[in-house]
């Protein structure tokens, strides 16, 4: 909700307690990470993107999540790696 209000930031602070609570919950991790990443806390969201990709390796999206993360923190070259991996679970796409 917090989300679509365009208050990431307040979002990022309620879905700490609940990642906290709930570590495995893979879809309150994203949303966690697209709050961090909205917010421009890039080094929590590059964390939890990492952290969405150890709960599920083969999810493409996260990998391109990182990959943005880092080309925002300009850190294109260890941004390639998780963007060439999502070009190869999303069939070839590199965006």
């Amino acid at each position: 909700m917090f989300m679509e209000l365009g208050d990431p930031i307040y979002a990022a602070r309620i879905l700490e307690t609940v990642v906290d609570e709930e570590t495995e919950t893979r879809s309150m991790v994203e949303l966690l990470g697209r709050a961090y990443f909205d917010s421009a806390q890039l080094n929590k969201a590059e964390q939890t993107f990492r952290r969405l990709i150890e709960l599920d390796p083969v999810d493409n999206w996260a990998h391109i999540a990182l990959a943005r993360t880092l080309e925002r923190q300009n850190r294109h070259g260890e941004a390639a790696t998780y963007r060439r991996m999502y070009a190869v679970m999303s069939g070839g796409s590199l965006d």
